[in-house]
């Protein structure tokens, strides 16, 4: 929970109505700047449904509580304000929780609103209760059980200024169905601003621009506060009058423009080798709204042995937690880097730099080409040369397919890489990518998904179909679990087990939902086909690209294991390689 938040002053009233309760929850959801709601409905639920049927707020009736989750993630990440889902109580409820967890470790705000059985039957076991507030205390910021009909709309304006103040993330509020149904006096509320951004203390901030200003070796490790702080702007700032090296994590994407001179692209377990490489050589790591997670570090002890630490995060547990802050600066990322820039000088970073370009030159980011299968880097690639200057939102699933898209996808702007990280959640990126669309009209919204991961929400596809929204959908399909096979490949003697897949004609499927479908098997046709997707209006596309199965997604390391132990390139490929950078 966040150590900002305190209760806002009693509002003053200036007109007082008696409504139904549900219908007050639904003005103050208005009042809040909520256009959309993805949810589906109960019995519960149905005097808040009720209500929103007057209301001048988009439902979209989703298919699975967790795909409205995820659907409002989409439409949060996309948006920078909070989304907002709804379940009934008891197994609805209950399916929200995924994306509640992935949501409260990607820093998403989301408001999740669910309904529970009526007062007399709390604690009695009846149809449908869960005790929702016991599961998700570890998985939001705050949680609310309203018992009292009168303070219903003040909790919502409680719930929206929680989301987004401080360190983002998801709250629930938890309503009785007696409770929706009372009268209440209500008294017309106005938004809640979120708290102030923080500022870091003048000594620490002191302390870290002399030691940035000289540096040998620094770096700037960028992760997703940058983004949700609305900081980007600030640490470009940053970069061009230092020259510092800047590499993003896969939740930091698009917080620096990925195709400058600057950067070095994304770090981890599945970065480039270079940003690896000079994270682990470096004398100074600044790290700007990132946690120093284990897919970054690997076996922490040998992480950047010889770098001291510079660390600005709102949230002060992360500050220390993993790793030591030598110069620890708390406070709103954006807050922080507008103190800290007028006390900066351009350390010098002429013979890094030489180094960094040397590490570039001895090992590139590419793929090979050969053959007339498709190689999924490929796939993606050539989708991101076609579509960039449209300056796209992109959605990923889960596994091989995201650490592809990761690595060849760049992205020059906030906003636009949407994915589940912390978390892991196989299923999130079609749904998300919905909600996305939702927050952004304006915007091509790409969902890049593997066989897998799609088989998990495909189901969301009838809701795009209902709302007729022009997704691009993706699907790689490389007949099996990719990532997990790659383990078995490579750390497992080659033992596959459970991870081949018997998928159905996606293309078909996409038909069968209402959606438009093409299959794509060559890479000489790829193009053509993305073409006529991008050209389909007034619905969801999805294209279907047969991919190369036993492709490996490198560079990458062991779990737990030093950086040093990092393999730049699939063995079976290295001797024979053509790579294209």
């Amino acid at each position: 929970m966040s150590a900002q938040f305190q209760p806002s002053a009693q509002f003053q009233p200036r007109e007082k109505t008696r409504v139904r309760a549900a219908n007050a929850m639904a003005a103050e959801l208005v009042a809040q700047g909520v256009s959309h709601i993805f949810g589906h409905p109960g019995g519960a639920s149905l005097p808040l449904y009720d209500a929103l049927l007057s209301a001048p707020i988009t439902h979209l009736l989703m298919r699975h509580e967790q795909c409205a989750a995820h659907a409002a993630q989409g439409y949060a990440r996309a948006t920078g304000r909070p989304g907002v889902c709804l379940a009934t109580s008891g197994p609805g409820a209950t399916n929200l929780i995924t994306g509640l967890a992935d949501a409260m470790l990607d820093s998403t705000p989301i408001v999740a609103i669910t309904a529970q059985v009526a007062t007399p039957l709390l604690g009695r076991d009846g149809f449908q209760e869960a005790d929702i507030l016991g599961m998700t205390a570890p998985v939001t910021k705050h949680n609310w059980l309203v018992l009292e009909p009168q303070e219903l709309p003040g909790t919502i304006r409680e719930a929206f200024r929680l989301a987004s103040s401080g360190r983002p993330g998801p709250v629930l509020v938890d309503v009785p169905r007696d409770v929706l149904q009372a009268e209440i006096a209500w008294e017309e509320g106005s938004v809640t601003a979120p708290l102030p951004p923080r500022r870091a203390d003048p000594v620490g901030l002191r302390r870290a621009a002399f030691a940035i200003s000289n540096a040998k070796r620094p770096i700037l490790y960028v992760g997703g506060g940058v983004i949700s702080s609305g900081a980007s702007a600030e640490l470009r700032r940053l970069a061009k009058k230092t020259r510092i090296p800047v590499t993003t994590t896969l939740m930091g994407k698009g917080a620096y423009p990925e195709t400058d001179a600057l950067s070095v692209g994304m770090l981890g377990m599945h970065g480039t080798a270079y940003a690896n490489w000079a994270m682990n050589g470096s004398d100074l790591i600044i790290a700007v709204g990132a946690r120093f997670d284990d897919r970054i570090t690997g076996k922490l002890a040998t992480f950047a042995p010889h770098a001291k630490v510079v660390h600005i995060d709102i949230d002060e547990v992360e500050i220390g937690k993993n790793r030591k802050a030598d110069y620890p600066l708390h406070g709103d990322a954006r807050a922080v880097l507008q103190q800290l820039l007028p006390l900066v000088g351009a350390p010098d970073t002429a013979d890094w730099w030489k180094e960094i370009e040397a590490w570039k030159a001895k090992a590139p980011l590419g793929y090979r080409e050969e053959g007339d299968v498709i190689l999924p880097q490929f796939a993606i690639d050539r989708l991101w040369r076609l579509t960039r200057d449209l300056r796209p939102i992109v959605t990923t699933d889960v596994g091989q397919h995201q650490m592809w898209a990761a690595q060849f996808w760049k992205c020059d702007e906030p906003g636009m890489f949407i994915t589940s990280g912390g978390l892991g959640t196989m299923g999130y990126g079609l749904p998300a990518a919905l909600g996305a669309q939702c927050g952004r009209p304006d915007r091509l919204v790409i969902n890049l998904n593997g066989d897998g991961s799609f088989q998990q929400t495909m189901q969301t596809l009838a809701t795009a179909v209902e709302a007729r929204l022009p997704l691009k959908i993706i699907v790689l399909d490389n007949q099996g679990l990719g990532m997990v096979r790659q383990w078995q490949d490579l750390f497992y003697d080659r033992r596959f087990f459970s991870v081949a897949l018997k998928n159905p004609d996606f293309a078909k499927l996409a038909e069968a939902f209402g959606a438009v479908g093409f299959t794509v098997r060559r890479p000489d046709e790829l193009d053509a086909v993305y073409e006529k997707a991008l050209a389909v209006k007034g619905g969801p596309v999805l294209v279907h690209v047969v991919t190369e199965p036993t492709e490996n997604c490198f560079p990458m390391w062991p779990a737990g294991q030093s950086i040093d132990t990092m393999v730049v390139e699939d063995p079976k490929y290295a001797a024979k390689s053509t790579k294209k950078s």
